[in-house]
């Protein structure tokens, strides 16, 4: 080989090796340039799965509890005005009622027989006759009105009793829900925060209930919009709410497996950042997560909320926000680039 050819050849290895190195490099960058345009889940969430549990148990117990609660409390209104009105009635038949006492003791003095042999004719006779009979009517109808509102005033006063030993009797199960989720919150910080609120936030259109206020029970039988499965009809319902009230950047729903209640068809992942989940949000990005978590909250009476994390923070109804800190120290598991929530 010439001294030409020699360094012919050599010049064409160094261009493939750069070749080569450029290559290399492109298609190591582009995985960490793509992740976070587009993902479809933030990854591994971190979470204690007894915590979940507990939670879930509890956040259920304590949704129940505090439906029964306000029904208690309604039906204690409604018996109390149930009450006013016997009274007004019984007020109105007390001068009725003495009228009858008197009208009774005056006949017994006389006697109905006596007032009926000192009539004067056949016809007197049959006057006084019918005049008894509608003493005797008007008399039973006015101490039967008024044993039947005596009767009622008893049954409401009884059920008024009942109302207000069940508010007592849930108001207790109430306690003992949050003090399980205290419990197990403390597990992964449990301090109380600020959290995050905001009073301008917007309201959601309820979901659906069940005549007496409790959440009916639901299956994942609704198309999710976000990826290839499903969602419960509250879920789905959540979903285009926060939508339709401008919070319309990436999210991420149903998942097959890992944790929370996205198997069920029951949680939502909504990415604080345009374009995907990526790493801590901040600025503009870290604002939108928290006007976002703020209208969680607000509306989770409304939409059926069991809890709302972002941020290292928890939301749960029976504690509001707590510190958390079951997690990894990433982005995803700290909930430090999306707002996970979950549905009861």
């Amino acid at each position: 080989m010439t001294r030409s050819m020699r360094q012919r050849f050599s010049l064409a290895l160094t261009l493939l090796t750069a070749v080569s190195l450029l290559a290399g490099a492109a298609l190591a960058t582009e995985p960490a340039a793509a992740a976070p345009s587009s993902p479809s889940a933030p990854g591994d969430e971190g979470g204690n799965p007894l915590l979940r549990d507990v939670l879930e148990s509890a956040g259920r117990g304590y949704a129940a509890a505090s439906v029964a609660v306000e029904n208690a409390r309604k039906r204690q209104v409604a018996l109390a005005d149930e009450l006013r009105q016997i009274e007004t009635q019984l007020d109105q038949l007390a001068p009725e009622v003495g009228e009858v006492a008197v009208s009774a003791y005056r006949i017994g003095r006389i006697g109905p027989l006596t007032a009926l042999l000192g009539s004067a004719s056949p016809d007197d006779f049959m006057d006084r006759a019918g005049g008894l009979d509608l003493i005797a009517q008007r008399d039973n109808s006015k101490l039967r009105q008024l044993y039947e509102a005596r009767d009622r005033a008893t049954r409401a006063k009884a059920a008024a009793d009942a109302a207000m030993a069940e508010e007592q009797r849930q108001l207790a199960v109430m306690a003992k829900q949050k003090e399980a989720a205290e419990r197990a919150l403390s597990q992964v910080g449990g301090t109380t925060t600020e959290g995050f609120v905001n009073a301008s936030s917007p309201v959601a259109e309820p979901t659906p209930r069940n005549r007496d206020g409790s959440l009916p029970a639901q299956s994942c039988n609704q198309n999710d919009p976000t990826t290839s499965g499903c969602l419960t009809p509250r879920t789905l319902h959540a979903l285009n709410e926060t939508k339709r009230l401008g919070f319309t950047r990436y999210v991420s729903c149903y998942r097959s497996g890992g944790p929370f209640e996205h198997p069920k068809g029951r949680a939502c992942d909504f990415s604080a950042k345009a374009g995907g989940f990526g790493g801590d949000a901040s600025g503009g990005d870290k604002t939108y997560g928290n006007n976002l978590a703020a209208f969680l909250v607000r509306n989770a009476e409304r939409l059926g909320i069991l809890y709302v994390i972002w941020y290292r923070q928890i939301w749960f109804p029976a504690t509001g926000w707590k510190a958390y800190s079951s997690a990894k120290g990433d982005p995803s598991s700290d909930h430090t680039n999306h707002v996970h929530l979950s549905l009861l």
